[in-house]
């Protein structure tokens, strides 16, 4: 038996599958879609068998050394996507399967993760207690036994494991190993709650009209996770299974709580708080068909499911679904809207703010559904804004008169607040006042955020981080100061402001050690903070009835990113943030503080008014080339040696102009990103309407630069940032 395996190694000249000999005696254990470990020149490489066949057209083939699985990694339907992914991304098709998969069944020798067993113990049926003599310890375990049938070994730890072994030993002891798994979904039962009218009829679209793909737009607290969750349950009963995908920042406990209460042990989860371990188990549930409901960030998408009813992409809008710093650069969308093809499943993108591109694609290729009201009937939260070039003289610290006031009057008649600051870290950047020196990071050439609790300056793009020191390293004075601000800058104002606040900050450094993201929301829940202080992790999925306040300090931050997609992105988040005050009874309050109070971004969510924010943004799209009328690729040119680098740049230009005379060429540029962990990075940016010339041209730029160990090329399709 010959087969044919794809080796671990990404490279491009190495992307294609090696025959190898199967020996006599692992013959029929091997299947497609297994991990196997072979030769490879002089290493020893793990591979995914891709075919069986019975001969080669290779003279000499080296043997199999080892199957590495007991059960199939890869199905039918995975390889089949993972082709598709490789021309898609045109990216090597290793990484394709590599990116599917959980850490513990990648392609990579030692890459292993336990399988976790509990030890039961029983009695032997076989055995007569009466022909045996016991002494007091092993009377013990016999007299437990009898009573409870079956023990856990850690209930006999008292015991003396003398006294086991030598009953075991003699026949009269029986143990057993069974797998358990690290994460446990016990059912929870909840009552179903009676849908709305509008909640009833987005419903009954779905499961009446042949599968398609749906958007469903509703507005923040319409209810679209009991839509989600009362779908699911049609296709439960139908037999059919379910993918609910939720970005990484609104994945809270909250939203799988929910799941749980309705659903049970019939779900499991895959995201990166989980440790190797979990994900590995959660996989091997979801394989076996121990699971009909998946939930999960971005790589979720590729869980291995089989009979799929509906696939649900909540917050579609969110960019964290695209995979855009390392190969391959998906859209889990884009996968998403493949296998529900495949398997004849509807797909349900849902926000309250679309994508511009998602909501372009309603009628033609979308359906649209609604929801427009909240479920308890009440109207939005009323939005302030606050002028900070006016209200500049009255501010405290970073807070605005109306905003501190407001915080003053909603905790102290017990309600909780929620405040939005889109960064992390104390300050932006340390500088000095003499002479003008600021901390950049040596790796990457961008200013290190300092960061006051662990005293340290840190780079939150390759890590590095480095100790503050007291005076200037330039000109020697003790002049530095802290420019900027961050979360751990604005608990301190707060704190300051108002010392009896219980202020409970949320962000990235905060919630880095597993477990904390849930035992703060859950902290906050139980009323044990008055306000919730974050970055964009608290914006989106939190629901907390006494929240009847949300702030946002400097509303700019994402307006003044050099990124076409800047309004769109500042709309999104104002409007989802806002959507997290007032969820109950209680009436709800927003303000922003912002020094663009007219961009219509600001405007238009202050109203939240989605359709002019569409037309508008639209009209500008069109007039500058930008999606959804044109598609974008970036074309990533990296390496150490800018000044070669800007070279092969110019020639990749050139080359995509003689080729693709009606696309539109951009650069070469400097990235946004120049220099990141010792790596200069060019981009040329290609806006085109058709792929038909696009993809061979590319795959020659790439298969050109294959073997060129000083230059790396990148290709992005429809990259979420330039």
């Amino acid at each position: 038996m010959v087969i044919g395996v794809l080796v671990e190694i990404s490279n491009k000249n190495v992307d294609k599958v090696f025959d190898y000999l199967v020996p006599p005696e692992l013959e029929k254990f091997v299947k497609v879609g297994m991990r196997v470990l072979v030769p490879f020149g002089s290493r020893t490489l793990e591979g995914f068998v891709l075919e069986i066949k019975k001969e080669s057209s290779d003279r000499e083939l080296r043997e199999v050394l080892e199957i590495v699985d007991q059960e199939i990694v890869l199905n039918e339907e995975l390889l089949l996507l993972g082709k598709k992914m490789q021309k898609k991304t045109l990216s090597s098709l290793i990484s394709c399967y590599q990116v599917m998969l959980p850490k513990a069944l990648k392609a990579k020798k030692g890459g292993k993760v336990s399988i976790r067993y509990d030890t039961f113990y029983h009695l032997s049926p076989s055995c007569l207690l009466s022909s045996f003599s016991f002494t007091q310890p092993q009377e013990k375990i016999i007299q437990l036994l009898q009573e409870k049938g079956t023990v856990l070994k850690k209930e006999l730890v008292s015991i003396s494991s003398s006294s086991l072994q030598t009953l075991i030993k003699r026949g009269i002891l029986v143990e057993e190993k069974k797998e358990h798994y690290r994460l446990s979904h016990e059912a929870e039962t909840e009552e179903k709650k009676v849908l709305t009218e509008e909640q009833r009829q987005v419903v009954e679209k779905v499961i009446q009209n042949p599968p398609k793909p749906y958007l469903l737009f509703g507005v923040t607290g319409s209810g679209k996770t009991e839509v989600y969750m009362e779908i699911i349950d049609y296709y439960l009963k139908q037999g059919k299974s379910s993918i609910v995908l939720v970005p990484e920042i609104s994945l809270t406990p909250q939203m799988i709580q929910r799941f749980r209460k309705r659903f049970g042990s019939a779900i499991a989860t895959i995201h990166s708080g989980l440790s190797d371990g979990e994900k590995y188990d959660e996989w091997r549930k979801i394989a076996r068909g121990e699971v009909s409901i998946v939930i999960g960030a971005r790589s979720a998408i590729f869980a291995p499911l089989s009979n799929l009813g509906v696939i649900i992409v909540d917050e579609e809008h969110s960019d964290s679904y695209k995979q855009s710093d390392s190969n391959p650069r998906y859209q889990a969308k884009e996968i998403a809207l493949w296998r529900g093809e495949n398997h004849h499943a509807s797909v349900i993108f849902g926000s309250a703010t679309p994508s511009l591109e998602t909501m372009a694609r309603v009628p033609k290729l979308y359906e649209l559904l609604e929801l427009p009201h909240r479920i308890n009937g009440k109207e939005l939260p009323k939005v302030t804004v606050v002028d900070m070039n006016q209200s500049f003289k009255e501010t405290r610290g970073h807070f605005s008169k109306v905003l501190m006031n407001s915080i003053v009057e909603k905790t102290s008649r017990g309600e909780q607040v929620i405040l939005l600051l889109n960064r992390r870290g104390y300050a932006s950047f340390v500088t000095c006042k003499n002479c003008g020196y600021t901390f950049k990071c040596p790796k990457c050439d961008i200013t290190l955020t300092y960061h006051k609790t662990s005293s340290t300056l840190r780079c939150h793009y390759c890590g590095y981080g480095g100790k503050v020191y007291e005076k200037c390293p330039a000109c020697g004075e003790n002049s530095l100061s802290s420019l900027g601000v961050g979360t751990q800058r604005i608990e301190e104002e707060l704190q300051k402001a108002i010392p009896s606040l219980r202020i409970l900050r949320m962000d990235y450094d905060t919630t880095s050690k597993k477990g904390m993201h849930e035992a703060m929301i859950e902290a906050f829940q139980n009323h044990e903070y008055d306000v919730l202080l974050g970055t964009q992790m608290v914006a989106k999925g939190l629901d907390f009835p006494n929240v009847t306040l949300v702030g946002v300090i400097q509303a700019d931050t994402t307006l003044n990113i050099p990124d076409f997609r800047s309004s769109e992105n500042t709309f999104s988040l104002l409007s989802q943030v806002s959507g997290r005050s007032g969820r109950s009874h209680k009436e709800g309050l927003v303000i922003i503080q912002t020094f663009n109070p007219d961009h219509y971004a600001i405007r238009c969510a202050q109203n939240y008014d989605y359709l002019s924010f569409y037309q508008k943004e639209m009209a500008i799209r069109k007039e500058l080339k930008y999606p959804p009328y044109f598609y974008l690729c970036l074309i990533q040119i990296s390496g150490r040696d800018p000044s070669y680098l800007y070279q092969e740049s110019l020639k990749i230009k050139h080359s995509l102009e003689r080729n693709l005379v009606s696309d539109i060429i951009l650069g070469p540029s400097n990235s946004f990103l120049f220099k990141v962990n010792n790596r200069y990075r060019y981009h040329v940016i290609i806006k085109y309407k058709k792929e038909d010339t696009l993809y061979p041209i590319l795959e020659k730029i790439v298969s050109f630069y294959q073997s060129n160990s000083r230059v790396q090329i990148d290709i992005d399709f429809q990259p979420i940032h330039i």
